[in-house]
């Protein structure tokens, strides 16, 4: 498996053809400075044995795998759940956000910039930079404000500063214009924290790198737990952060089978849905090359979840380069499949999941259904006290 992360991605920042840095010369300076010090650092007896400190005495590491007992005896299967949910700020992204600002530390920078959708990039950045001592700015669609509004309080109290995003469809891609615009400005104070395995070359992969703990975790504690690997392993997919970090540890396990899951929406027409694997072409987006969701004229479409941390027409290098190879199979779940196991896992397991991770629990009980006999483990990458209010003023409460 190592030779694998040696190999991918390549000095270019490519994964067989995806991915890259495709920035302005003066970014390019940039890039590269911030590739040479995680580079340096992240080999650093010190860099690591801090971020290990930190997981463990701040996040709450390692996060517990759970056996869904009555989700399963309903269903079929055998449903297990890495719970990310768990993790301090209620989700998979402070994994990923005390490394990156670890790294801004060490380069001297002065701020932290970051786009977020559902807000728990925003919330865990915040939450670094408090931990650090830097400046934060988050960039938000003013849509998504609305709809996640705790957690928009949330990094309010940690101090962050938000800049409301008004243009577009005020959502997830116009934040990452916005917060790429403000970087520009002043890259040697600042340095953008992106919040997926998205953007230019090193981004991609450094947050991979930071997210792998969570399969290592996974794959150890689900040995443990049952003396096999799971059959299963199923994670949603936006940018694609929390699905690499539970899929590298499985990479080469040919019994176990990878399922990413994109949000199929409202409808599989264009600009209702983001499911960018199942529909996307190749294509250019924020800096790096990957299946985009595109219009007519070539430009990223409009894309919709009910899922804020979803709703993006791009996707990570990475994850292209699997579908292209088959090591992961991509598949959608609609808006109300999501609402319908957002209820389930919190009535049946007391588990109240993110509308993000909601996609791959109801994934994971079509699975259950199918394979009755087979095991599942589910990366619940967020807890849901962020959608609980948008949720039942929306959809209402079950009888």
């Amino acid at each position: 498996m190592s030779s694998y992360f040696k190999k991918y991605p390549d000095d270019k920042g490519f994964y067989e053809g995806y991915g890259g840095a495709f920035v302005p010369p003066a970014l390019e300076v940039e890039m590269k400075k911030i590739a040479d010090a995680y580079h340096t650092i992240s080999k650093s007896h010190n860099f690591i044995q801090e971020l290990r400190s930190i997981r463990k005495h701040y996040q709450g590491r390692p996060t517990p795998v759970y056996y869904c007992a009555r989700l399963s005896e309903k269903y079929g299967g055998r449903i297990y759940l890495k719970r990310e949910d768990l993790n301090h700020t209620g989700a998979h992204k402070l994994n990923h956000c005390m490394g990156e600002v670890l790294l801004a530390k060490h380069l001297g920078k002065k701020k932290v910039i970051a786009e977020t959708g559902a807000g728990q990039h925003g919330v865990a950045l915040a939450t670094a930079a408090a931990y650090f001592g830097l400046e934060c700015e988050i960039h938000m669609g003013e849509v998504d404000i609305k709809k996640q509004h705790p957690n928009v309080v949330r990094m309010k109290i940690l101090g962050a500063t938000i800049v409301p995003v008004t243009h577009g469809l005020k959502t997830l891609k116009e934040a990452v214009d916005s917060a790429f615009e403000a970087y520009l400005k002043d890259p040697e104070n600042t340095i953008y924290c992106i919040g997926s395995v998205v953007g230019p070359h090193p981004f991609p992969m450094m947050v991979r790198d930071f997210q792998r703990i969570v399969g290592i975790e996974a794959r150890e504690q689900f040995l443990e737990m049952t003396g096999e690997l799971p059959d299963n392993v199923v994670a949603c997919v936006g940018g694609g952060s929390n699905a690499m970090g539970i899929f590298t540890a499985f990479l080469d396990d040919e019994e176990c089978h990878l399922y990413g899951v994109e949000p199929g929406g409202r409808s599989l027409d264009l600009g209702d849905h983001a499911a960018t694997m199942t529909f996307g072409t190749v294509g250019i987006i924020h800096g790096f090359k990957c299946y985009t969701l595109q219009d007519e004229k070539g430009e990223p479409s409009a894309v919709h979840s009910v899922a804020s941390g979803l709703d993006y027409p791009g996707v990570g290098p990475e994850h292209s380069m699997f579908k292209d190879m088959k090591s992961v199979k991509y598949d959608i779940i609609n808006d109300q499949e999501t609402i319908d196991a957002f209820y389930e896992l919190s009535r049946l397991e007391g588990i109240i999941p993110a509308l993000e991770s909601a996609h791959a629990v109801a994934y994971a009980l079509k699975l259950a259904k199918e394979q009755p006999h087979k095991s599942i483990l589910v990366n619940l990458s967020g807890r849901g006290d962020k959608d609980i209010d948008f949720v039942v003023d929306t959809y209402g409460l079950p009888e």
